[in-house]
């Protein structure tokens, strides 16, 4: 049986981060130089693309806890684009 895969706590960052980018590029999250909050659905779909693209690459080589926080985050911004693309 394969050793099971090891936590880094950087992917858990670079995973919330990617995300609150994504947030930001969605209008959800204020411009912190503005203030503001601004669309950028180019940005947004680049973003999601992205974390959709590392899930397919990493799969079954994520922890438990890996695989949920990734999971969720696209969970959580798919709808938010897909609004976004509908306003």
């Amino acid at each position: 049986m394969p050793d099971a895969p090891a936590a880094d706590p950087r992917f858990n960052e670079f995973i919330i981060l990617q995300a609150q980018n994504a947030g930001l590029f969605l209008g959800q999250i204020p411009n912190p130089h503005t203030g503001e909050k601004q669309i950028n659905l180019r940005a947004a779909r680049s973003v999601i693309d992205s974390l959709e693209m590392l899930a397919i690459k990493t799969a079954g080589n994520l922890t438990e806890t890996e695989q949920k926080l990734l999971n969720t985050a696209l969970q959580n911004l798919r709808p938010l684009f897909a609004n976004a693309v509908g306003s």
